[in-house]
C-alpha cells in the first residue's frame, strides 16, 4: 500500500523521530511505514490521520490487485 506519510511529515516540519515520539512508536516504525514495508494497525492509521488533521484515505492509497 502506498502512502503520503513522508510528504505530510515534511510539510508539518516533523522529523522521523518527532513523528515517532508524537505517535508513541519507534523511529523504525516510521521508516518502515514511509518505505511501504509495513501496513499500520487501524489504531495507528487513525493516530496518523489525527496528527496530520486529515482522513486516513488522504494518507494511504489502496491499490487493488488486478487478479
Amino acid at each position: 500500500m502506498k502512502n503520503n506519510i513522508k510528504d505530510l511529515r515534511t510539510r508539518y516540519g516533523l522529523s522521523q523521530d518527532g513523528l515517532a515520539e508524537n505517535l508513541k512508536v519507534s523511529r523504525q516504525t516510521i521508516i518502515s511505514l514511509e518505505k511501504g514495508r509495513y501496513n499500520p494497525s487501524i489504531t495507528l492509521a487513525f493516530k496518523l490521520a489525527r496528527q496530520f488533521n486529515c482522513h486516513i484515505e488522504d494518507i494511504f492509497i489502496y491499490e487493488e490487485d488486478n487478479q
